[in-house]
């Protein structure tokens, strides 16, 4: 075997390798990495949730829910540095069982590597007291330039500074004074805005600004227009998603209508503008498995406490001019005399309502019980699972409406004309594809063919 030869240009070739090796271009002992493989940096707001942890199952297409919301994340940290942010309107009320669901949505977003989320209207509905106790317990990091107490002092920090790769974020949450309920206090968006800016006048220096507004659609770009001096203003609720636009040297974005869409911004360098697109939360993105664990665990917080209808502020509305005492006679009272239509009704989706629940998880949330129950939180029907067996399933009186008068005097007519109900529940959000006339044809009865030898 002959003898490799000396040959000098390996001594200047290794004199280039080595130093690079140890300066961290195949990365180094604390993981800093070289320049070149920085990942770009990418914002992403969510916003205007409205107590949408997940959706309902009624529509194989509908879009939006934390589980999709963070697979969405998820796959964009393949790419880029994220930094997660909600402009506000997480809950849907503020009745005990809208305070669970609150919740379950915050440990949902901090679980998602949350860094601010700022408060909406939704949000100040439950009071600062209220706040301030859940921001303790769970950590959630809350902001509002807004808020303030009768002396003009901060209830909530203003701002929040976010180091990434190098570039900074400051980050101030406001709030519409048209929005937020009687006996909370706020500023003029813009001034609140500015008073932040100024007080933190270190912390923003170099730093790009953004700007979660939950403001109406008008006042979001007058806001945008007014500020100069912000990078970007992010907002809702303006009934649409808004794609990044350009208000002068301003980006101005909105992500509402249930987290259906969340807004991704990017900046390629500092002090170059913010662009990027809305984008929607839609089925093609599969379930994280850590959020479906949190919205299981949600379920199970309802299970223990098996709410009463009346307990979860979902109002139940008679039509206008119905009688003070219309009351739920249950459909096991309308089969003396109408077993015919019954038995169409057997052998309907409408009476196993109750069960598909079952068979999806949600029979104990009280929004889905409220279209899969019959009479639920009007008088006489469905109260709670544990003790509405007789109320399972959409019944004769989610149609005809509250039929103990009838019950008791056949003379006295029911009070509804059936197919004015279906809407209620057979809304685009839940049934989007629902048609009367070939709905009807499912459940046809009556003075129909399907009930020929009714009594009549």
């Amino acid at each position: 075997m002959n003898a490799m030869r000396f040959n000098p240009r390996w001594i200047t070739l290794m004199l280039f390798v080595v130093p690079a090796l140890a300066a961290g271009g195949c990365g180094n002992g604390d993981g800093a990495a070289d320049s070149r493989s920085v990942a770009p940096l990418a914002i992403i707001v969510s916003g205007d949730t409205g107590g949408w942890i997940t959706p309902c199952g009624c529509a194989s297409n509908q879009s939006g829910g934390l589980a999709r919301r963070a697979t969405y994340l998820a796959t964009a940290a393949d790419t880029h540095s994220i930094v997660y942010l909600d402009v506000g309107g997480a809950a849907a009320g503020v009745s005990d069982y809208h305070r669970q669901k609150f919740e379950a949505i915050l440990r949902g977003e901090i679980a998602m590597g949350l860094s601010a989320h700022n408060l909406g209207k939704a949000e100040l509905a439950f009071g600062v007291a209220s706040l301030r106790d859940t921001q303790s317990r769970l950590d959630v990091p809350f902001i509002s330039a807004s808020v303030v107490d009768e002396k003009g002092m901060l209830h909530f920090d203003d701002l929040k500074s976010i180091e990434v790769n190098g570039r900074r974020l400051a980050v101030i949450g406001v709030v519409s004074r048209s929005l937020v309920p009687e006996g909370v206090r706020v500023l003029e968006p813009k001034q609140a805005v500015l008073a932040a800016m100024s007080r933190h006048a270190d912390r923003i220096k170099g730093a790009s600004v953004i700007v979660l507004a939950y403001l109406p659609e008008g006042e979001l770009a007058e806001l945008a227009g007014a500020l100069p001096e912000v990078d970007a203003v992010i907002g809702g609720p303006t009934g649409q998603a808004m794609s990044p636009r350009r208000v002068g040297p301003v980006t101005l974005a909105a992500a509402t209508n249930k987290g259906k869409f969340l807004i991704r911004l990017e900046s390629p360098a500092p002090g170059k503008p913010w662009a990027g697109d809305a984008v929607e939360v839609g089925p093609a993105l599969a379930d994280n498995e850590k959020q479906l664990d949190n919205v299981k665990d949600f379920l199970s917080r309802l299970a223990r406490t098996d709410y009463a209808a009346a307990d979860t502020g979902i109002v139940a509305a008679l039509p206008v001019g119905s009688p003070a005492d219309y009351r739920i006679a249950g459909s096991a009272a309308c089969a003396d005399c109408h077993h015919l239509d019954q038995n169409v009704w057997h052998s309907s989706k409408h009476s196993h309502a109750t069960d598909t629940l079952r068979d999806k998880g949600f029979a104990v949330d009280s929004f889905c019980q409220s279209c899969h129950t019959t009479g639920f939180a009007l008088p006489g029907g469905f109260d709670r699972l544990s003790t509405g067996k007789a109320f399972f399933g959409v019944g004769c009186e989610n149609c005809h409406g509250p039929s103990a008068a009838h019950v008791r005097d056949p003379n006295q007519r029911t009070p509804w004309r059936a197919a004015d109900q279906c809407l209620r529940c057979h809304d685009h959000e839940n049934s989007p594809a629902f048609d009367f006339a070939v709905y009807w044809q499912r459940v046809r009865h009556g003075k129909t063919p399907a009930a020929t030898g009714r009594n009549s």
